[in-house]
């Protein structure tokens, strides 16, 4: 990208939690339980949702479930997917872009944090690119990785692996932060993207 202001500071609203997730719920009921547990939680402790703007799968799920906890929530959907994603016309705000690199950057600019769920190779293509802009000093927000019941076990023995091959550095592993526990990862990033504010965060 040649433009790209992923610092602005946002103090004037909520903290906002960039939630990449997929747009199926996937075999496994527990994935959309947890995918309603972080909606939840960011609803809850007076957070702000930004997402892929999507009404189906855990993607709907995290938006239904912030919005019914009464946080403000902002869905960025390509033109070309308001049909196949199901545009979610309940989102506080819903951004129709006109391309996945102005999805990816608006839901970006938004963020004072990411964290992925489980997902398919969209979910995947947007975690590793908000982590290769995270190296190389684009933004400096905290990224989650939650791996409740194992779902990414199979990618960090990869990862790993990769950093044993030379291919990368343990310093880039722990940019990414990962838990199994959405109660225990999100005020971490929270904190982390925050962390001179504590009377703030103790609100949240």
């Amino acid at each position: 990208m040649t433009t790209m202001n992923l610092q602005e500071n946002h103090s004037s609203r909520p903290l906002t939690v960039c939630v990449y997730c997929g747009s199926r719920p996937g075999h496994d009921p527990a994935h959309a339980a947890l995918a309603r547990e972080v909606g939840h939680w960011i609803g809850a402790h007076g957070a702000q949702l930004v997402y892929g703007g999507g009404h189906h799968g855990l993607m709907g799920a995290v938006a239904d479930a912030a919005l019914a906890a009464g946080a403000r929530v902002i869905g960025v959907i390509p033109e070309a997917l308001v049909e196949m994603e199901a545009a979610h016309r309940g989102c506080t705000e819903l951004h129709v872009v006109a391309n996945m690199h102005q999805r990816k950057q608006m839901m970006a600019e938004h963020a004072d944090v990411f964290l992925a769920l489980p997902g398919g190779i969209g979910t995947f293509e947007e975690l590793f690119e908000v982590w290769t802009w995270r190296q190389l000093g684009y933004h400096d927000k905290p990224i989650g990785l939650l791996n409740a019941g194992g779902y990414y076990d199979s990618l960090l023995t990869f990862l790993d692996s990769s950093v044993q091959a030379g291919f990368m550095g343990q310093w880039q592993m722990e940019l990414l932060r990962v838990s199994d526990s959405a109660s225990e990862l999100l005020p971490a990033l929270l904190k982390a993207a925050q962390p001179d504010a504590p009377d703030r965060l103790e609100q949240i």
